[in-house]
Order: structure tokens, then C-alpha cells, then sequence
């Protein structure tokens, strides 16, 4: 890689914020942003989750810094974003990551886990990124990545709850990139399919689940979570520096598809 391009992918001196890293797929997403020279800080709400996480970045050469907070409380997301722009630095790329999943006939989804699955999955969303944005806006600079997931578009029986929040992130992507372009910052999202992660276990262990995913994916295989790595460092660097408002599909074709 030439100059030009190692600078433009580069993330040196750059400081990302991502939410639910303590493991998974935002762990995987905060050691790639790292690798490619950003400090990182990493988040959950178990604090020995987060500090175990920190622990094995650092332990690899890398920069990283510890959050503990509830995404899904406002105050202690705006106590928080507070900390980091004080105590590690200026945020310049938030990655939110932070989702759950929960699986039930629609018919039988409890209200109180609707609740709590919207709280994390889109409130979430919204209230650190706007937590985030408000001090990015006067920087007039900002990469803001959502995780949105292939069910943004398409649904999946027992989880319609899931598919709503999802559908909710991508729509949401979409209107801070419409507020927040004119400020300078860059707003997209990452919708993975199907990957090898806790999330999922129930999914790969499933054998008739499993038969059905591998012959519906074109790619003909679940993903690894180390394949979300180059799609967040694109959305993050330079190297994406036009690319606003939109949903980056990481699955393997399953949208492209019937």
C-alpha cells in the first residue's frame, strides 16, 4: 500500500468510542479501529467484562480505555461521554454497537421485553449518539457508525421485535446524516448477516437452522466476526470521506437474494 492509501486508511491519533465491546462483535470492531492506530474506549455495563477487554488490547500493543455505563440511561450516558471527551480525549469516531437479541411468537412478546429490547437496541443509539454528536458539532468533525443487521430489511419468524429495532437503527442512520452532515460529521451504518457469535449460539446449533442459512447465503457460510473489521475502519477513516447516510451490508449476499 502506498502512502496516500496507509494514510487514508489510517486511524492514528484518532479516538473511537464503541459501545457494547466487552465481547463479540464490538470487541472485534474496538481491537480493528485500534489496530488501524486509534485509541479506543470500551463499553458495557459489566465493569469486569470491560476491564478484562481492556486488559487484552493493551496486552496486544494497543491503545484502550475502559467505560462502564448503561447505554439505555441517559444520564449516565451524557455523565459518561462527558468523562471521555475530559479524561482519554475529544471523541472522533462512536461506534454504536450495543444490541440484544430476544425471541418469542409475536403473539406472546411480553410489553416489559419489548420495552427492554427497544431501550438497547434504538434508544440506545440515539442517546449516545446525540450525547456524542453535541460534541462533535462544534469540532465540525465526526464519524458516527450504527450497527444496524440484514434484518433492517428482511424478517425472520420470532423475532419481530428485533427486526423493528433494526429497521428503526438503518431509518435513524439515515436522519442523523440528514441533521448532521452539514456539521461535518459522517454518519452511516454496518448491517452484518449471520456471524459466529454468542448472540447466535443458539442459531449455529441449531442443525436445521444452520442447513437452511448456509444454502440461503450465496457465500454458502456464517461469517466470522474478524470480516467486520475493514468494513468499520473504511466507515471510519478518510477513505470513506464522501460516503454519508448510508447502510453498508456485510452478509455474505443474503439481501441480494431470494
Amino acid at each position: 500500500m502506498n502512502a496516500r492509501l496507509h494514510q487514508m486508511f489510517s486511524l492514528e491519533g484518532r479516538i473511537a468510542l464503541v459501545t457494547g465491546s466487552s465481547g463479540g462483535i464490538g470487541f472485534a470492531l474496538a481491537r480493528a479501529l485500534a489496530s488501524a492506530g486509534a485509541t479506543v474506549v470500551v463499553n458495557g455495563r459489566d465493569t469486569g467484562k470491560v476491564e478484562t477487554a481492556v486488559a487484552a488490547l493493551t496486552g496486544e500493543g494497543l491503545e484502550a480505555f475502559g467505560a462502564a455505563f448503561d447505554v439505555t440511561d441517559p444520564d449516565e450516558v451524557a455523565q459518561a461521554i462527558a468523562w471521555v471527551e475530559a479524561e482519554v480525549g475529544a471523541i472522533d469516531v462512536l461506534v454504536n454497537n450495543a444490541g440484544i437479541q430476544r425471541r418469542a411468537p409475536l403473539e406472546d412478546f411480553e410489553p416489559k421485553v419489548w420495552r427492554e429490547l427497544m431501550a438497547t437496541n434504538l434508544d440506545a443509539v440515539f442517546y449516545v449518539g446525540q450525547a456524542v454528536a453535541k460534541a462533535m458539532i462544534p469540532r465540525g468533525r465526526g464519524a458516527i457508525i450504527n450497527i444496524a443487521s440484514v434484518q433492517s430489511e428482511l424478517a425472520r419468524a420470532n423475532i419481530a421485535p428485533y427486526t423493528a429495532s433494526k429497521g428503526a437503527v438503518k431509518m435513524l442512520t439515515k436522519g442523523m446524516a440528514t441533521d448532521w452532515g452539514k456539521h461535518g460529521l459522517r454518519v452511516n451504518a454496518i448491517a452484518p448477516g449471520y456471524f459466529r457469535t454468542e448472540l447466535n449460539k443458539a442459531l449455529i446449533a441449531d442443525e436445521k437452522f444452520n442447513d437452511w442459512l448456509v444454502n440461503r447465503t450465496p457465500m454458502r457460510r456464517w461469517a466470522d466476526v474478524g470480516e467486520l473489521e475493514g468494513a468499520a475502519v473504511f466507515l471510519a477513516s478518510d477513505a470513506s470521506s464522501f460516503v454519508h447516510g448510508h447502510v453498508l451490508y456485510v452478509d455474505g449476499g443474503i439481501t441480494a437474494c431470494l
